[in-house]
């Protein structure tokens, strides 16, 4: 009996919004371990070859990633399954472009064009407020960051804004009636 985690994925069990065809070949990328999970994310070879139509073939992805052209919240990465998520600021070198991957009406990924300021922050939503070893103070975001000593008013479900060159938090929004939301 085959033991361990499933390393394929059928096409027909694919997320629908990454808006895979179906007759294109059995099989679909399997996003590596990351910090979204399978059902929430978008792999880089999705996003370069189906939406950004950047590459035609498996093996043209594999050649731009390994050129170590694709920053994903500002951090090359040469994993061509990377999973980028929600909020995550994708840049490509090359072509000076950036983009943030937000869901459209239908709740699919949408790659929104921003520019090199907006680039240089993202926003994340708090998860769970704690305290670590010697009553540290840290919050756990919902791309599994964990940010030390953060502002005492921050509670959980709150949304903070995060530089993404040195992890620190610039602003924070609070959780409360009246403030616009994505579900």
């Amino acid at each position: 009996m085959a033991r361990g985690i499933i390393r394929h994925l059928k096409r027909m069990y694919a997320p629908k919004h990454w808006m895979l065809d179906k007759l294109r070949g059995r099989w679909a990328p399997k996003p590596s371990a990351g910090p979204h999970k399978l059902r929430e994310c978008m792999p880089l070879i999705v996003m370069l070859r189906e939406r950004l139509k950047y590459a035609l073939t498996y093996r043209e992805v594999k050649m731009i990633v390994m050129q170590r052209l694709i920053k994903v919240d500002g951090k090359v990465r040469s994993d061509m399954f990377y999973p980028a998520g929600f909020m995550d600021v994708v840049q490509i070198e090359k072509t000076k472009e950036n983009f943030r991957l937000l869901y459209n009406t239908k709740g699919r990924f949408a790659l929104h064009k921003i520019v090199k300021e907006e680039a240089g922050y993202k926003l994340c939503r708090v998860k769970k407020v704690m305290r670590g070893p010697k009553v540290i103070p840290y919050c756990i975001t919902h791309d599994g960051r964990t940010i030390r000593y953060p502002d005492p008013d921050v509670k959980t479900n709150d949304t903070v804004r995060l530089d993404t060159e040195s992890g620190k938090i610039l602003d924070y929004v609070k959780f409360e009636p009246g403030n616009v939301v994505m579900i």
